[in-house]
């Protein structure tokens, strides 16, 4: 799995960073979303996809490999 985030997009909710704090953090000046780890683990993956489909501006894209 390879994570595009779509900085533009992004509207700061922080549901991403809430779901996968391993892989999504917030800057602190702007709360835009920031990925930790574009290729995370297996085990990260589950958490990543719910990430990806509770994102209020659909800014982050998941590249099955």
């Amino acid at each position: 799995m390879r994570i595009e985030f779509d900085e533009p997009k992004c509207v700061a909710a922080g549901q991403c960073a809430m779901v996968a704090p391993d892989v999504f953090d917030q800057r602190d000046d702007d709360g835009v979303a920031i990925v930790l780890d574009e290729a995370p683990g297996p085990e990260h993956h589950e958490a990543v996809r719910e990430a990806a489909a509770v994102c209020p501006a659909a800014a982050i894209r998941l590249v099955e490999q």
